[in-house]
């Protein structure tokens, strides 16, 4: 798969069916979107591409007045979504950089520098309540007009239905605050992960008897708190884990959220390698401490509840059961 940072240039453009969208999570209906682009795009003979943005538009909006904590939370990293695109048969994806000139662009400038111009668009699907250009000012029906003046065609993809539950990225984020991971699993159609490389920490988790893997997170994640999970990568079957997610309040007030992982029974030179790691269940929320000694007992309780979770769960094992 290609991924272009913007508009491709005039060389690398080709003719493609299209999507358009935020993609967060790229959950069964982003999925059932992304299948009929690639069903049509192999029928067409064209490339499958997607357009999503960086920032997500609601979070540039929220910076721009002052309130960044109107931004949604993410459900996914870049990393995680472009993998999941990929995993969905997307041929190209152009990550346009969300920008205040970008969110300036009329309707028809809309139209005409990027989809003809910029990605030569043949065949584009979006959903029902689709909107484009400086103020949402476009809509469906205003594409369908465009498509018959510039020769693409454009469908749209009616709301992916769970039961009476609408598949939304907004309802896996409620999921996932609740720590309501079958619920997420059910919008996802997969287990919920974040991947990441493994950086340097403060080394304060090995002071305190639980060493951790550490992996950044640059985005206002969907959840926080402390978890069960299992660590993909790192060994040829999952290895059990207990992690932390948020701004660790006790230790650092710098706002900066981190993932924590302290696999069971593990000990290896893990930086700089590529991990995946698997929420499961989650224990509790994230608190602040008095001190030290208060935090290394709520991590041991922690731990014991992770433990005895792995030792009821079928078939789970751990480091030391394969040694």
């Amino acid at each position: 798969m290609k991924v272009f940072r913007g508009l491709p240039n005039a060389a690398a453009r080709a003719p493609c069916a299209l999507t358009i969208g935020n993609f967060d999570g790229v959950h069964l209906g982003h999925q059932a979107l992304l299948g009929r682009v690639r069903a049509a795009a192999s029928e067409l003979e064209l490339e499958a591409a997607v357009m999503t943005f960086e920032p997500h538009p609601r979070e540039f909006f929220a910076r721009k007045m002052g309130d960044p904590s109107k931004a949604p939370a993410r459900i996914a990293n870049l990393r995680d979504k472009l993998q999941s695109l990929s995993d969905n048969g997307i041929d190209r994806v152009i990550v346009e950089h969300f920008s205040t000139a970008f969110a300036a662009l009329t309707p028809q400038q809309f139209t005409e520098q990027v989809l003809v111009e910029g990605l030569h668009v043949k065949w584009l699907m979006v959903g029902d309540d689709f909107c484009y250009g400086a103020k949402r000012a476009g809509n469906v029906a205003m594409l369908m007009e465009a498509g018959q003046r510039y020769g693409f065609e454009v469908h749209t993809l009616p709301t992916v239905m769970q039961g009476d539950l609408r598949v939304s990225s907004s309802a896996v984020r409620v999921a996932l605050a609740a720590g309501d991971f079958a619920q997420a699993e059910a919008l996802l159609g997969h287990p919920y992960a974040i991947s990441g490389h493994v950086i340097h920490g403060q080394k304060l988790g090995r002071t305190l008897g639980f060493p951790t893997l550490n992996l950044r997170v640059s985005h206002r994640p969907a959840l926080s708190g402390i978890f069960i999970v299992q660590v993909h990568g790192l060994a040829e079957q999952p290895l059990a884990a207990v992690a932390s997610l948020g701004v660790r309040p006790t230790v650092d007030d710098s706002g900066r959220v981190l993932l924590e992982v302290h696999v069971f029974d593990f000990a290896a030179n893990c930086y700089g390698k590529q991990v995946r790691v698997e929420f499961l269940h989650k224990i509790r929320d994230e608190e602040k401490y008095t001190d030290l000694p208060t935090l290394t007992a709520a991590i041991n309780n922690d731990a014991a509840i992770a433990r005895r979770y792995f030792a009821a769960r079928d078939g789970a094992v751990t480091a030391t059961d394969r040694i």
